[in-house]
């Protein structure tokens, strides 16, 4: 008797470590960050990378040979249309000037004693018509000079911002030379020219108002302009045009935005990003890193009400973008979706849920500048 009940603690005490060595095995619960979706109205910013233009950007050149005789202007100066910008040195045409005058003089007075002549049939009327002929061919060599003369004094030929001044005063130029004195850039108004692919153009298009192509630019929501110190810049902007065809080597087009410079903050050869808004109303987002794709069906992993993680299978849109997906079928509101551990976790794994604002992962962060 003594043998069996010994044999019997001995298979107890068996089970109770092997009890304890499963109980030490079991892995432990793991945290996981999850969101409660919601259905909300909504503004998604899809962002794209611009460069700035001024409306005109007019390279500066000579129109005829000289030294630069005077510099009117500094760099960044804002001018009028018709203001003076450079001077070059005149010496050489204003005598070339002074010579053809008096050829014009000359060729007047010959023209004058002829006449009288003519009239009382002195002489013939070819004599006279040679000396108009000359007089004419006097005053043309005279004018070009003087045109000459006044393109020595080089004008803006349009409301701009000076650029840059490469020549000094002393400089030769002329016609040919490759360097502009200067450009002159509109900014009144700025264009910011950026690309987008063919997915993104779909995207946008598909979620635009209108029939026709040209209706939906037309009635697409303004968009922003964060500028390359990250602020917003005050004043939205439109979209003008998409490029007709997408660029063959690089599958984007070309898209325009225009945005009103009245501060004249924005300048030419400046940088930004374009923010175009996407309006949706009473609908479901989720962040698209939070879904998997798998045989064609695209995932989502919710805690459920055990926090037991499930795979739950969604019909989605892509916004533009190329953050969020519109959630059409699948999801309910209040369901707990995992945002991180996707491809990592399991179905069937108990998690402990880290709750976190669903505002914060479908609202963008906004500064302005004014």
């Amino acid at each position: 008797m003594g043998k069996i009940s010994l044999s019997l603690i001995t298979v107890l005490l068996i089970f109770s470590a092997c009890g304890k060595k499963e109980e030490q095995a079991a892995p432990p619960v793991m945290p996981y960050k999850v969101v409660a979706v919601a259905k909300s109205n909504t503004s998604l910013l899809a962002e794209y990378p611009a460069t700035l233009e001024g409306v005109t950007d007019i390279d500066i050149r000579a129109k005829v040979d000289g030294y630069i005789e005077k510099i009117y202007v500094q760099e960044g100066q804002e001018v009028k249309k018709g203001q003076l910008l450079f001077k070059l040195e005149t010496q050489t045409a204003n005598q070339e000037a002074r010579a053809a005058k008096a050829k014009v003089d000359a060729a007047q007075v010959e023209v004058n004693r002829l006449k009288p002549l003519v009239e009382r049939n002195i002489i013939s009327d070819v004599q006279l018509e040679t000396a108009k002929a000359n007089l004419a061919s006097a005053k043309s060599t005279y004018q070009s000079i003087l045109e000459k003369i006044n393109y020595a004094s080089i004008k803006s030929p349009v409301n701009g911002i000076v650029g840059t001044l490469p020549l000094r005063l002393g400089s030769y130029v002329s016609s040919q030379t490759t360097e502009p004195l200067t450009r002159i850039s509109d900014i009144s108004t700025v264009y910011a020219y950026f690309s987008v692919n063919e997915k993104q153009q779909l995207d946008i298009m598909m979620h635009a108002e209108g029939k026709t192509f040209q209706d939906k630019i037309a009635k697409m929501p303004q968009v922003n302009l964060i500028l390359s110190n990250g602020m917003e810049y005050e004043q939205k902007g439109r979209i003008e045009t998409f490029s007709g065809q997408a660029n063959t080597q690089t599958g984007s087009f070309n898209v325009r935005a225009r945005f009103l410079n009245t501060n004249k903050l924005l300048r030419s050869g400046g940088t930004g990003t374009v923010q175009i808004p996407t309006h949706l109303k009473d609908v479901i987002l989720i962040p698209q890193n939070a879904t998997l794709e798998m045989q064609d069906k695209r995932i989502v992993l919710i805690a459920d009400k055990e926090n037991k993680v499930k795979a739950i299978p969604v019909e989605v849109r892509a916004v533009p973008g190329g953050k969020f997906f519109v959630v059409d079928k699948g999801l309910n509101a209040n369901d707990k979706i995992l945002i991180e551990g996707i491809g990592i976790v399991s179905e069937g794994t108990v998690i402990k849920p880290e709750l976190v604002d669903y505002a914060t992962i479908i609202t963008p962060e906004k500064k302005a500048i004014n």
